[in-house]
């Protein structure tokens, strides 16, 4: 069977599924009308009494938690001692611990810059001496290599003068 077949068939499958599905899930709602439908046309009324409902009334939010509906509630905090302080004390010493923090948090924060400076200056003065070190060696590198190139020049002279002086030895006339 080729894949194309075999496509068709999940697709037709599926679709059983799907149909199978729906008739399982809606047939108590078809088969209920269904009967309604028959009783009505057979002139069948459905005899239902009259419902006698003896409920307990509904829980009011106010029985069941009596303190949620007053919300200014009186007794919040009382026997807290640190908040009881913390009230008690004047806006102006509260103000006042507030800019002490304030300050305490700057002279914290400076603290750490300045540390954070000093660092920086020592790994800024080590890159520097690494630098210094590598751009001394780059040039001890040129220097000698400008001294083997003029040995070379030098060499390549002294090799080229010798053949010539033997070609002419053997009867080359030159140019």
């Amino acid at each position: 069977m080729s894949s194309r077949g075999s496509g068709l068939v999940v697709k037709c499958c599926l679709v059983a599924f799907a149909v199978a599905s729906a008739l399982f899930v809606s047939w108590p709602a078809i088969s209920w009308s269904f009967r309604k439908g028959i009783k009505q046309g057979t002139g069948i009324a459905p005899s239902c009494g009259p419902c006698v409902c003896d409920c307990p009334p509904p829980l009011s939010l106010l029985s069941v938690a009596p303190g949620l509906v007053n919300l200014s509630i009186t007794d919040c905090g009382k026997h807290d001692t640190d908040l009881n302080k913390e009230m008690e004390k004047q806006f102006v010493d509260l103000l006042t611990e507030e800019l002490q923090l304030q300050e305490t948090v700057a002279q914290e924060h400076t603290r750490h810059m300045n540390l954070t400076f000093i660092e920086a200056r020592r790994l800024a003065s080590e890159y520097q001496k690494e630098a210094e070190k590598c751009n001394a060696a780059t040039e001890a590198c040129e220097e000698a290599r400008e001294q083997a190139e003029a040995s070379l020049i030098k060499e390549e002279k002294k090799v080229t003068a010798l053949w010539e002086r033997r070609a002419r030895q053997l009867g080359w006339q030159g140019e």
